[in-house]
């Protein structure tokens, strides 16, 4: 004798709600690629920034020049 009663209803997932989650999880993995992409895009041009002002012994953000390294304690 089956458990279930003739007006039971079984419940299933809808395939879209999965799909729906594939889709987040490709945005967000889309979003931290760009991301990264974007942070070491600025950290290397930091590093050139700073690389030339060493080599012509100016700072860029205050303007000074001359700077000497031999002067740091």
């Amino acid at each position: 004798m089956p458990l279930e009663s003739s007006t039971s209803v079984t419940i299933k997932p809808a395939p879209e709600q999965t799909s729906g989650w594939l889709k987040v999880g490709v945005v967000a993995a889309a979003s931290v690629l760009v991301g990264g992409l974007a942070a070491a895009w600025w950290y290397r041009k930091t590093l050139t920034k700073l690389n030339q002002a060493e080599t012509n012994g100016t700072l860029p953000e205050c303007g000074t020049s001359g700077y000497d390294p031999g002067d740091e304690v």
